[in-house]
């Protein structure tokens, strides 16, 4: 479950998949901002910066590497 505004990172050796489940995920990069809602996913891949930012509970499965140091 994810709630607020997590800080700006990137992940230099690993891609991220984030699927939302129930609610609404707003994605920030430097140059847009992808809005997800149940049933979408989307790739970050590595070592592009970004901000998961959730307005409300906000439910998502995030597919990563086990080693993957979590900052948002």
């Amino acid at each position: 479950k994810l709630e607020g505004e997590f800080v700006w990172h990137a992940h230099a050796d690993q891609d991220e998949l984030f699927y939302v489940v129930k609610g609404k995920l707003e994605m920030q990069f430097r140059d847009r901002t992808e809005v997800l809602l149940p049933g979408q996913l989307l790739v970050v891949p590595r070592g592009v910066e970004h901000c998961p930012v959730a307005d409300e509970e906000t439910w998502v499965l995030l597919f990563e590497p086990h080693s993957i140091d979590h900052t948002g």
